[in-house]
């Protein structure tokens, strides 16, 4: 599991994350939701070691993140960052194959090409394996990106606001992704998302965090109600019941 203790980070002199203690539950999915400025990114960011903390811990499977080789490190868990452009032209295959860093250097085994293979028909991409990049629509590259974390083969899988730039139908088909590879490939996934209503749709827990603090976290059924809501964001949100979900679908 992934534990953090007492993890602060600061920005010339705000901080930005503040002190923050929580465990993230193994499988399933964990949103991470709050407004801006919360220290959502930031928060994973330092959980995957991209991001220097000024002060506390955070292990993965009892492995201190500062302290555990990036190889061995890069084989439990995986990110995809908002900022996920390529400035080298390559093809879908040619980015699916970075996924498979950790285990061959660059040297590709036939495992490593299973893996690859694998992770291309998973995200429904076998057929644009050699389309470039620049050639592909938002959700299609964003599916190649994901394909390629997924290649990575670890337990934990940690993805920072991958609906950006989706319509709701490639948001939804993300999220869908997600819960089947949590389902079928046992994996753990945690996303900072912004949109309360697909946390709520797809998430088998939430973490809430407002002014760098965690201010809420618990199951759907006990984050997406009006009083919390209010509590996290400042305002009057109302919660309706479609389905057995929770969604917010009017603001007062």
């Amino acid at each position: 599991m992934i534990v953090a203790e007492g993890v602060s980070k600061s920005y010339g002199g705000t901080l930005v994350v503040d002190n923050v203690s929580i465990t993230l539950p193994q499988k399933g999915i964990t949103s991470i939701i709050g407004p801006n400025g919360a220290g959502k990114s930031t928060m994973l960011s330092i959980v995957s070691r991209l991001l220097g903390m000024d002060s506390g811990a955070v292990t993965v499977d009892g492995m201190d993140v500062t302290k555990t080789p990036s190889d061995v490190l890069a084989k439990r868990l995986s990110i995809l960052r908002q900022d996920n452009h390529m400035s080298a032209r390559l093809t879908v295959h040619d980015l699916v194959s970075f996924g498979r860093y950790p285990y061959s250097k660059g040297r590709l085994t036939i495992e490593d090409k299973d893996h690859i293979e694998r992770a291309l028909d998973y995200l429904n991409l076998t057929e644009l394996s050699g389309r470039f990049l620049d050639e592909l629509s938002g959700g299609q590259r964003q599916r190649a990106f994901v394909a390629m974390v997924l290649c990575q083969d670890t337990d934990y899988v940690l993805l920072d606001e991958p609906l950006n730039n989706l319509d709701m139908k490639h948001a939804m088909s993300m999220m869908k992704l997600m819960q089947k590879a949590c389902r079928e490939l046992g994996k753990t996934v945690v996303l900072v998302l912004h949109d309360i209503n697909f946390a709520s749709w797809y998430s088998d827990y939430i973490i809430a965090m407002r002014d760098g603090k965690v201010r809420r976290h618990g199951t759907t059924s006990q984050i997406i109600t009006p009083e919390a809501l209010k509590d996290i964001y400042d305002m009057d949100i109302n919660v309706h019941e479609i389905g057995g979900h929770r969604v917010s679908l009017f603001y007062d």
